[in-house]
This record gives structure tokens, C-alpha cells and sequence, in this order.
């Protein structure tokens, strides 16, 4: 008899800042050599967007963080030793006040880089990352516009 599916709730955050005016995006890379945005599981009674910035946080070094609304929920089906998941992850845009990030490599986040949005395309490992950062510099592009 086939497992049972486990649905998965997570929330992440795709991390801007601006460098003489042009965003620059946070990337992490993962244990497995994959780049993408930090996120993880929300706690038992957790809202999804404090638990983004709990995430960010962590696995970055990140604190002080100004959240700027949802990008996107995204929903994927994998398997992890053998066991269906049915994941869904809220991406939120934040703005980053620092720089200087701290991998969280006891979580296996063996890098952080700052990137220009093209950088960032080019880098990303996953193709649904890549339409959540596209929304992201939309947003932020308008954000911009609106200042």
C-alpha cells in the first residue's frame, strides 16, 4: 500500500536590498548545491510571515528586516526517503537593512550572495524560484516607482 501524502507548510523570503539604487537579491545555497531563496516550516500556530522572517533570520544572520507583502505561494509534489510530500511555501518580498549575512550551515545553507536580478535568474536552481523572482522585481521595481 502506497504512504500517505504529508502536506508541508513553509515560508521563506525573497531578500532585496538596494546598491546605489539597484536591487541586489539574496541567494542561499543549500547542502545539495542548489541556490534558491531561505525558507522553512512554520511553528505549531506560526502566521506564515513570522515565520518568513524567523526563517530568513536564521538561516542568513539577517535581522533587521522590513517585510513588504506577499510575492507568491507556490506548491510542489516530491518525495523525501520514499514518502510523497505536497509542499506549499509563501514567499514574502523583504528589504534588507545590512549586508553582511552568516550561512546557517548547521542547517546545510553553505552560502550566501548578493546578486543583480539577471545574476540571480541565471543562478537560481529551481524554474519556480525563478517566476517567484521575477514577481519579486516587480515589486520592487514598483516600489521604486511609488517613492
Amino acid at each position: 500500500m502506497p504512504a500517505a501524502t504529508r502536506d508541508e507548510t513553509s515560508a521563506g523570503g525573497i531578500v532585496y536590498r538596494l546598491d546605489r539604487g539597484k536591487p541586489r537579491y539574496l541567494l542561499i545555497r543549500d547542502s545539495y548545491r542548489n541556490w534558491g531563496f531561505p525558507k522553512g516550516h512554520l511553528e505549531s500556530g506560526e502566521q506564515p510571515e513570522a515565520a518568513a522572517i524567523r526563517e530568513v533570520a536564521e538561516e542568513t544572520g539577517l535581522t533587521s528586516l522590513e517585510l513588504h507583502g506577499l510575492v507568491d505561494t507556490v506548491e510542489w509534489n516530491f518525495r523525501f526517503r520514499g514518502r510523497p510530500i505536497h509542499k506549499i511555501c509563501h514567499f514574502f518580498l523583504m528589504e534588507a537593512v545590512h549586508r553582511r549575512t552568516r550561512p546557517q550551515r548547521e542547517e546545510g545553507i553553505t552560502a550566501c550572495r548578493w546578486l543583480s536580478f539577471e545574476q540571480a535568474m541565471r543562478l537560481v536552481s529551481y524554474r519556480n524560484a525563478r517566476d517567484v523572482l521575477k514577481r519579486a522585481h516587480r515589486m520592487v521595481a514598483e516600489r521604486q516607482v511609488a517613492v
